[in-house]
């Protein structure tokens, strides 16, 4: 039965596991906490977490390298814009429990690949550092300007 409302509603099925878990947590003894789904759950909030962050920081990147790569665009101006919210929900969503699971590395390389082929203006993009001139910190903190004169200053 819970495999099926699983399946069929988890709206429905979350609702309901709250609400034994809630009584259980009371001292009740209950009967159907679906505890198999229940830890797959509660783990994946975390990966779910996780997987924000980095994309918000992939997207951050992204933009950073396309106000470097293109600086003269007339997209440069809501690229800026677009580097400063993405860092300030990645900020807000970060847990220091993810520094060491984030691989900034890869992201960087997700984030160059994803500009491989785009033009912008007629033209491709100017160079870009080898490797992610950033640390965590930095990406979370720094202000954007401190963060286009790092990357400028790698190229």
């Amino acid at each position: 039965m819970a495999d099926d409302l699983y399946e069929q509603d988890v709206l429905r099925w979350s609702e309901h596991q709250a609400e034994l878990l809630r009584r259980l947590a009371r001292g009740e003894r209950v009967n159907g906490v679906d505890w198999s789904h229940v830890v797959e759950e509660i783990e994946d909030v975390g990966l779910s977490e996780l997987r924000s962050v980095e994309s918000l920081l992939t997207l951050m990147l992204v933009h950073l390298l396309k106000v470097q790569g293109w600086p003269a665009s007339a997209a440069g101006n809501h690229w800026r814009g677009e580097i400063v919210a993405f860092q300030q929900n990645a900020a807000r969503r970060f847990a220091p429990s993810m520094r060491q699971r984030i691989d900034l590395g890869q992201l960087y390389r997700d984030a160059i690949e994803q500009l491989e082929a785009e033009e912008y203006d007629g033209r491709g993009p100017g160079p870009w550092p080898a490797s992610c001139p950033f640390t965590l910190d930095r990406l979370l903190r720094e202000k954007r300007a401190a963060l286009e004169e790092i990357l400028k200053a790698e190229t």
